[in-house]
């Protein structure tokens, strides 16, 4: 049957209409519906070895566009549906984003699992059902404002599967239920996402905000991704979510071995489980309770078959990030895994008596990454020089023990989103100039190098830019009230926030160029910064930093004699149909961080593929795309990691010899505090801001301040030349196919799951 006439049929059965007569949010029901079905016709895949990849977090996006470019009937469904007036992007937009996640892990979590289906491996997702994710942002005040971001509708792309398993905790047991979300290979067979809830979640218990109930686990335990954890109930509470979340995957997994017939005692011969940083390590003292305990083993057989099945991604250089658990949390919430951590524990003391990679230390905490590191047979990092300051700082003790295990998966991104479904002009483009072959091979970008000198290629290339920015600087009158000039350079920082990554020196920057204006050095052109992110609850500085650019949001942008000039923009709730809208309007893609600091990054792999320019340190993937590119098509600034670890070495940076030697940079850092900001600001929120920046900078925004002036300056300045900047853009999407998920996917198979 046609697609129309299957269209036509389920419009009629569902709303007794026409197409023509439905709603937008009607026809993404029937949309919704012929989509699903589709997906149910393809084959699961399956092999002698699965995958599963465990992870806290899974930023899916809205799925309804990716889902009908993998199934390849993304053209012809629009085209049905504007023959019978209407719009498939109208459709598109009523759409609820599901709110698994929040940042770059999700995503790549995300990409990752449409790589593996499009690559037609047999690969699970294992990951929590949130009913309300992080939260959803609002600014009042010029202040972040956290409520329940509810998601869930009645129809979804959730399928309830009728699987469910008993989890135990020392005071409680409850029952999960599992919902599985489809992943649809791009034109390949499908694999699942699973996500566990459970059934006595009580929604209600959320009150004002997001405040809840911490201790009420019967009720809130799928509430929330990343409840506060500022205090020992929010941090049991955390300790819940993940052994329920590892509980329910270990038990899945033994279900479905038991299931093909496969001998436990050759576990790793039939699965390979990732787990996706430290969030998902219990799943490690899990299995081997299960197996012992369940399933007959001796401690010896299950700690050997299970360090052969479980690998580890590392995703962040910061010891304080790498997460530690004292001994009596883990008592309190899962008692039964206390004897075993322990055991693990004095295998690693008897053998090793270095302090630095005990499991338990002599304070009684759990270092969960060594846990990950000892009894996993892969430990990869996901930068070629975050892998090396693993190897050679961080984790060295470890990579003395274990060289062999150590190995490098450069982070990547899936095309189909970032490219195919959220700049469908610059993929149509691509497709007439070096054919369509890019679509399922990244590295057959590289064929628009030929076109380098070719006008008409430049200029197509920028004007699909333009028409991007002509259409967000719409969305963005129309979300945030504010007037941007789409022919200004779009400056964008969309990062996670956090003290560490640098909105500051933006802000900086930002008060910089302000102060220049009015002291009458006028742009050569206007200039658009645009900022998203959402600060988690108890992140006190980083809350402080987006007050700040609120602040000068509203000073800059009604300033008569200045906006004309610049305009500041935090957009509200950044997710990823923002970034959708973001990524290929942007002409320079800020990735700040300190040097040695930012394990990878993945929006630098999104703005370069969709044609803007890296301005940025050299650190995480930023250093590959430096070596991609080239010197003239990226900019760097700031000192090299190995002048930053020194400086840590030592502990000799003292942001206040900057800021005294500095005219430049105590004039910026003073309008924090000054009467203008204190005008429309709040004292508290600012005098905080300025004075963790004169006394503590942990992450040393005014080292490198003078330098990311000089050389955004020099981005904007050779912006004007604009054949030249055309070129820039060219080169970036070029060179982009190195940062295809489905290259790292390839990678982590042929090295880590060796799946069948």
């Amino acid at each position: 049957m046609d697609l129309e006439k299957r269209l036509t049929d389920l419009v009629e059965k569902m709303y007794g209409k026409t197409i023509r007569e439905c709603s937008d949010g009607q026809l993404y029901n029937c949309v919704l519906q012929l989509t699903k079905e589709e997906m149910e016709d393809k084959p699961v895949i399956s092999g002698s070895k699965k995958v599963y990849y465990i992870s806290m977090e899974f930023l899916i996006g809205k799925l309804l566009s990716n889902n009908l470019i993998n199934l390849q009937l993304y053209d012809e469904l629009g085209q049905v549906l504007e023959k019978n007036g209407k719009k498939l992007s109208d459709i598109e937009e009523a759409e609820p984003e599901p709110s698994l996640g929040n940042g770059g892990l999700g995503r790549l979590a995300a990409c990752f699992l449409d790589s593996i289906a499009t690559l037609g491996l047999p690969g699970d997702g294992i990951g929590l059902n949130y009913h309300y994710g992080l939260f959803k942002q609002v600014f009042r005040d010029r202040l972040q404002r956290a409520e329940k971001n509810d998601w869930i509708e009645k129809n979804s792309w959730l399928n309830q599967t009728g699987t469910s398993f008993t989890v135990a905790f020392g005071d409680r047991k409850v029952t999960s239920v599992l919902y599985d979300i489809d992943v649809i290979g791009y034109d390949n067979g499908r694999n699942k996402l699973h996500l566990f809830d459970i059934e006595s979640v009580d929604e209600e218990l959320v009150k004002e905000g997001i405040d809840f109930d911490k201790t009420a686990i019967e009720k809130n335990l799928t509430l929330f991704l990343y409840p506060d954890d500022s205090d020992e109930e929010g941090n049991l509470l955390r300790i819940y979510q993940e052994y329920f979340m590892v509980s329910n995957g270990a038990q899945l997994i033994i279900q479905e071995l038991k299931e093909k017939g496969c001998d436990l005692y050759r576990m790793d011969e039939y699965v390979a489980v990732q787990i996706n940083d430290t969030h998902p390590t219990l799943v490690i003292p899990e299995l081997i309770r299960l197996l012992t305990w369940e399933e007959g083993f001796t401690m010896e057989d299950a700690v050997q078959v299970v360090s052969k099945t479980c690998a580890y991604t590392n995703h962040t250089i910061l010891a304080e990030a790498l997460e530690k658990w004292p001994l009596e949390y883990i008592e309190k919430v899962v008692p039964q895994l206390v004897p075993i951590i322990k055991e693990l524990s004095a295998r690693v003391a008897k053998k090793y008596k270095e302090p630095k990679v005990q499991i338990i230390d002599k304070d009684k905490i759990v270092h969960m990454a060594h846990i990950d590191i000892h009894y996993g047979y892969s430990v990869n990092g996901v930068a070629a020089i975050h892998t090396d300051i693993l190897k050679e700082t961080e984790l060295n003790h470890f990579y003395k023990l274990y060289p062999e295990k150590f190995n490098n998966k450069t982070n990547g991104i899936t095309f189909r989103r970032w490219l195919l479904s959220c700049n469908r002009e610059l993929a149509e483009l691509l497709t007439d100039t070096i054919g369509d072959g890019y679509k399922k091979d990244a590295k057959e970008l590289e064929k628009l190098l030929a076109k380098a000198d070719d006008t008409a290629v430049l200029d197509a290339i920028e004007g699909i830019k333009q028409q991007k920015k002509a259409a967000l600087a719409v969305y963005l009158k129309e979300k945030e009230g504010i007037e941007v000039d789409s022919n200004s350079i779009f400056d964008i920082q969309v990062k996670r926030l956090h003290e560490y990554k640098r909105q500051q020196m933006n802000a900086l920057y930002i008060i910089h160029k302000y102060l220049e204006i009015k002291g009458g050095k006028k742009p050569v052109r206007p200039m658009t910064f645009i900022f998203g992110a959402k600060a988690a609850p108890a992140y006190v500085i980083a809350q402080d930093i987006i007050h700040l650019i609120l602040v000068l949001s509203e000073i800059v942008n009604k300033d008569p004699e200045v906006s004309p000039y610049m305009k500041v923009v935090m957009v509200e709730n950044y997710n990823v149909s923002y970034a959708e809208k973001l990524i290929p309007a942007c002409d320079i893609s800020e990735q700040i961080s300190l040097a040695s600091k930012e394990a990878s990054g993945t929006g630098n792999m999104k703005f370069m593929l969709n044609g803007a320019v890296t301005l940025g340190t050299s650190d995480g993937a930023n250093v590959e795309i430096h070596e991609l590119v080239g010197d003239d098509n990226i900019y760097i600034f700031g000192e090299k990691s190995d002048t930053v670890i020194a400086h840590y070495a030592k502990a000799d940076y003292v942001s206040k010899d900057y800021y005294e030697k500095s005219p430049v940079i105590q004039e910026a850092v003073d309008f924090i505090t000054g009467s203008q900001a204190m005008a429309v600001g709040h004292k508290e929120n600012l005098e905080r801001l300025h004075k963790e920046l004169l006394n503590k900078d942990w992450f040393m925004t005014l080292l490198d301040l003078e330098d990311y002036i000089k050389v955004k300056d020099q981005a904007f300045a050779d912006y004007e030349d604009r054949t030249a900047w055309k070129k820039k853009m060219l080169v970036n999407i070029a060179k982009a196919g190195f940062f295809s998920s489905d290259r790292t996917i390839e990678e982590y198979n042929r090295d880590i799951w060796k799946l069948k």
